[in-house]
């Protein structure tokens, strides 16, 4: 059940995200959620032996040298990512960053009920995250982002993307509901291309920066959706309505 203390922590999220954001909450939630639940969730993702061993490696990557990626030709996974992480005005460090926000929630004691495997998971997904993005080509407006949170939860049933989820269905239904369309056509459509494609989230794509994105895509049978193509359409014409000569 949702207990009368978590309440006004999940209230807090639908009316006023930018004050209490899905990450936090998220990481709000262990000291709240019922143990059933949790066992349920570590014992499904455990029950996959891909999971099981992507745990095992405790892998964490250091940033990635950004100048470095730079000079790797276009069609490259490691360019196009860097280009994805400057032309969205991030960082390289922004993993290591929430990392460090982790480690201060746990030392705390305000992660006690997370369990230890989970707590690898959600780092090192955050990680992966942009590298999910170019990999599936869906862009940073809120459609490509919400579509990538389904998409992660048709492949990993992880409480973080089910979260994003919840959150944004409960703000569209009974908050705004002029989003309910473009949402749900995120969700739907992020939904269906993560169950009809390979696992992505527990390959280390590190490894990979040198190859060619469109090669990656063929080999693990990626094919951008309806909404990434529609997205791309949109970004293209928005591109050159903004042009003045």
């Amino acid at each position: 059940m949702i207990t009368d203390a978590f309440a006004p922590l999940f209230l807090k999220t639908i009316n006023v995200m930018h004050e209490n954001p899905v990450h936090l909450l998220f990481n709000q939630w262990w000291q709240h959620a019922p143990a059933s639940v949790v066992s349920a969730y570590r014992e499904q993702l455990l029950a996959d032996p891909d999971f099981a061993a992507f745990i095992e490696t405790r892998h964490f990557a250091e940033p990635l040298d950004l100048d470095a990626l730079e000079a790797l030709p276009e069609e490259t996974l490691g360019r196009r990512y860097r280009d994805w992480i400057v032309d969205n005005g991030l960082t390289a460090q922004i993993a290591m960053d929430y990392r460090m926000f982790h480690k201060v929630l746990a030392d705390n004691g305000m992660l006690d009920g997370m369990p230890e495997e989970l707590q690898y998971a959600v780092l090192r997904g955050f990680q992966l995250h942009d590298f999910l993005h170019v990999l599936t080509g869906y862009d940073p407006s809120p459609q490509g982002e919400i579509a990538l949170q389904a998409f992660c939860l048709a492949q990993l049933q992880f409480p973080y993307f089910a979260m994003w989820l919840s959150t944004t269905t409960t703000q569209m239904t009974y908050l705004d509901p002029t989003q309910i369309v473009p949402l749900m056509d995120a969700i739907s459509d992020g939904w269906a291309y993560g169950r009809s494609t390979r696992m992505l989230q527990l390959h280390t794509w590190e490894d990979e920066l040198e190859r060619s994105l469109d090669d990656i895509r063929t080999e693990w049978g990626i094919q951008p959706s309806r909404l990434v193509e529609e997205l791309g359409r949109r970004a293209t014409v928005g591109a050159g309505a903004g042009r003045t000569g």
